[in-house]
């Protein structure tokens, strides 16, 4: 049952990516005045469909069927993919039957080049505009729960906020200008001002404002590291126990939290420090266990340890903040420019070769991915669709042949140098740009299965 299910929600996010892209496409095409021959869901053989001549019916249709400029809306054998045929588009078909005959005016290819590049592009901004309304309404339903803190709590030795001089109890005030409200805003303004600025940090340490300026190229990226700061708030959680070592004895037990350490407040990055530092000597330990305040006295041991695995979770203040309809919006919007950013930083590495091909997921991953936030509910499983619907477009519009990136540079090449690609060379093109996505795919699907 665990694989059917999977396969249903990898079928379903599938589906509604593509049909949205392929819509796209269509809608654009039809508006812009040509033909759409098919309107297919599904790759492969045709199952059944409907179109204004034959009606409602099963199977292939004729090869001499004359559908007078109507569209054959079909449902394919295989549930993954689709596609829209438009006529007179050299499309990874490879059809090239409409060459023989003069261009008509419903036909891609006699359209202006603007009408063109928009068809081609409706796909990647359908699945944009997907991805806002998706974030815009499950922001607007939930809200969002903030951290209300600016201060940091901890700093992570050698980071690159150690190196840009941030301390622990400084408080952010505004970066680049930008007023800083609540501390999730932190993150997404450092990695969306850095991809053009260098950043601007306005701070209040002890009491007096401080300006620290980092340049854009010490901010790591995100596939990389963290930049290295935790807000004020954020405590150990303690994930596993070693009954025989020293924590053991004294009775911590996985989900205590652990507040201090000789009456000081630990972060869960300062509490490894302070314990490998006291190797040897007795330390009190302070934590809660539920609504139990415990303390108990405990000695490190040669190598600085005592027998815990923690894990960072945050215990300062919380905050719902709701959002009207149109605030949503904003919101929704902010959240495909952050999602955008970490998508194209991933493609960057993974192009100069800072990150390897096996961090990426093909089809079995987000199989996975599907049915893991299906699970976690409706508003998880639509978030996760979102998220998809950014990369796929971003995926298409680079521009590599068989991708919508790719006809838009054959495009590009035409408005230049006012002359249209060669078709044979078109053909050659997206012939081999096709086989490269298909090994692509075939290391991609090799390396979810290896690592299923």
């Amino acid at each position: 049952m665990t694989i059917l299910s999977t396969l249903f929600y990898f079928i379903i996010t599938i589906g509604i990516l593509v049909l949205v892209h392929e819509l796209g496409h269509f809608l654009a095409a039809i508006s812009c005045g040509m033909r759409a021959e098919v309107f297919a869901v599904g790759m492969g053989n045709r199952l059944f469909g409907w179109n204004k001549k034959t009606k409602f019916s099963f199977g292939k249709l004729a090869d001499d069927l004359d559908l007078e400029g109507n569209t054959d809306y079909r449902v394919a054998m295989f549930p993954i993919g689709g596609y829209v045929k438009i006529a007179g588009m050299i499309d990874e078909s490879m059809d090239t039957e409409f060459l023989k005959q003069e261009p008509q005016p419903w036909e891609f290819r006699s359209r202006p080049i603007w009408q063109r590049s928009l068809v081609i592009s409706a796909g990647v901004l359908m699945n944009l505009l997907l991805a806002i309304i998706i974030f815009w309404g499950i922001i607007y339903y939930q809200g969002k729960t903030i951290r209300p803190v600016r201060e940091i709590g901890y700093v992570t030795p050698n980071s690159s906020a150690a190196k840009s001089g941030l301390h622990v109890g400084d408080e952010i005030l505004s970066i680049n200008n930008h007023p800083i409200q609540q501390w999730d805003e932190i993150g997404s303004s450092i990695y969306t001002e850095s991809v053009t600025h260098d950043l601007i940090f306005q701070l209040k340490r002890l009491g007096a404002p401080i300006t620290v300026t980092i340049r854009r190229t010490d901010i790591p990226d995100l596939t990389e590291e963290q930049f290295g700061i935790s807000p004020i708030g954020e405590v150990p959680l303690i994930v596993v126990v070693d009954k025989e070592k020293p924590a053991g004895k004294i009775g911590l037990q996985p989900g205590d939290t652990i507040l201090a350490v000789n009456g000081i407040p630990v972060s869960a990055g300062l509490l490894p420090e302070f314990i490998r530092s006291n190797k040897g000597k007795e330390i009190l330990l302070t934590w809660v266990r539920g609504e139990q305040r415990m303390t108990a006295k405990v000695t490190p041991n040669s190598e600085g340890r005592i027998g815990i695995q923690i894990a960072s979770v945050y215990q300062g203040p919380l905050k719902r903040q709701q959002y009207g309809f149109f605030e949503a919006l904003p919101a929704g919007i902010q959240e495909l420019q952050f999602t955008s950013i970490l998508f194209l930083s991933n493609m960057y590495q993974l192009i100069v070769g800072k990150a390897s091909l096996k961090s990426m997921g093909g089809p079995v991953k987000i199989a996975q991915l599907a049915k893991r936030s299906a699970d976690s509910g409706f508003i998880e499983f639509f978030g996760f669709i979102g998220l998809l619907s950014i990369s796929l477009a971003l995926l298409n519009i680079l521009p590599f042949p068989a991708l919508d990136g790719g006809h838009l540079v054959f495009l590009a090449y035409e408005a230049v140098f006012r002359r249209e690609v060669p078709s044979k060379v078109k053909i050659v093109i997206q012939q081999a740009g096709f086989i490269l996505l298909l090994v692509f795919m075939a290391f991609v699907l090799y390396n979810d299965v290896i690592n299923f």
